[in-house]
């Protein structure tokens, strides 16, 4: 079979109608598919630019969900910190009752028994002085530059008033009162003296005879709060980290982990917060339940010191994550941008191709039967 022969305006319109159906077939690709770019064969700097802004809109989606988690986490430990500090409050309460009822008789017993084996050397061998205080009166002090002896020193312990300070049988400083009052041994050379347990501010024991009933129950009812407080620090946790059971969070904000924040864990029991149960006569004496209740205290001011701290860490991951959720909606807009289609100028496209199409088909046919009449023509 021989060659077929298609004349110049035949030729030109069939190239025409090929050329309309490549771009139509392009034009169709982009309104099935929304993308202008869909490999790097059509646009390789716009391709591999938008694939790699995508990438990084995954990693970060993907660090998201762990920021969302340690927020979470945060929020745990702040709830917590918040009704422990509610417990805490009860328990001041509590004491405070104790301390508005009426106080049954005590007595007081405190001694102060130094370690130091006191001698005529020892003596000799001191220079400043040795303070003792009663309670907030004035402090008393003993100028042992001018003693030379065990005798001597005895006898200006003897002189103190509101104490009995001897030098025992067994050669040692003792220090012994009756009151409530507080007795606070100190001075240059106290420590030569009554050893390191003997300096410093010693509290007396106070026996009850007949304990008040009801400072008791209030006791009771204090230990019950610090029971709750323990059992709420452990069930304080969020997808098994506990930031009040001394649990530590590390949450990574970036890609490669160069931006990330540590949050510390803290011990808030009891025993981290500085309480514990009361097992003797605390509640029964307003100078014990006094001593309680400065640990009451000092409990609350860790607890709202460490409020601040948690709330000043979840505001950071706060922002931190806002910021990552914008930063997410960039990349993807960006990436978006390089390859995505504008449908209404592809459709546009589409429906200018097509009249082009038929316009051409028109052009073919007619170019076609002109053949044809040449050919009756001539043949």
């Amino acid at each position: 079979m021989g060659d077929i022969v298609l004349s110049a305006g035949v030729r030109q319109n069939l190239l025409s109608l090929q050329s309309t159906a490549d771009l139509m077939a392009t034009t169709q690709n982009r309104l099935a598919t929304g993308k202008r770019v869909n490999s790097a064969i059509d646009n390789p700097s716009n391709f591999f630019t938008s694939q790699a802004l995508s990438y990084r809109a995954s990693d970060l989606n993907s660090l998201l969900d762990s920021i969302g988690q340690a927020q979470k986490t945060i929020e745990a430990a702040d709830h917590g910190i918040t009704a422990i500090t509610k417990l805490v409050e009860s328990a001041k309460s509590i004491a405070k009752q104790a301390q508005q009822t009426a106080e049954p008789d005590a007595t007081y017993a405190l001694a102060v028994t130094g370690t130091p084996v006191i001698n005529d050397a020892l003596v000799a061998g001191l220079s400043g002085t040795l303070t003792v205080q009663v309670g907030s009166g004035a402090v008393q002090s003993i100028d042992l530059s001018t003693l030379t002896t065990a005798a001597g020193l005895q006898a200006a312990l003897g002189g103190l008033t509101g104490v009995t300070a001897t030098i025992n049988g067994s050669n040692n400083i003792s220090i012994t009162s009756t009151t409530s009052d507080t007795i606070t041994v100190g001075g240059t050379d106290a420590l030569a003296l009554v050893g390191a347990a003997g300096v410093g501010a010693h509290t007396p024991t106070a026996t009850v005879a007949t304990p008040n009933t009801v400072r008791a129950t209030l006791q009771t009812q204090f230990n019950e709060v610090l029971q709750q407080i323990d059992a709420l620090a452990r069930d304080a946790s969020y997808n098994g980290v506990n930031l009040l059971g001394g649990d530590s969070l590390k949450v990574v904000f970036n890609e490669d982990g160069s931006s990330s924040l540590d949050i510390t864990g803290v011990e808030f029991d009891t025993a981290g917060l500085g309480l514990s149960s009361l097992t003797g006569a605390e509640f029964q004496t307003n100078m014990n339940t006094g001593a309680v209740l400065a640990d009451v205290d000092n409990a609350l001011r860790t607890l709202r010191s460490q409020a601040s701290a948690f709330g000043s860490r979840l505001s950071t991951v706060q922002i931190r994550q806002d910021f990552t959720k914008n930063l997410i909606r960039t990349l993807e807009t960006g990436a978006d941008n390089l390859v995505l289609a504008d449908t209404n100028e592809e459709g546009a496209n589409m429906l200018a191709l097509q009249t082009r199409q038929q316009l051409s088909t028109t052009a073919l046919s007619l170019s076609a039967q002109a053949d044809q009449a040449v050919l009756r023509l001539f043949g």
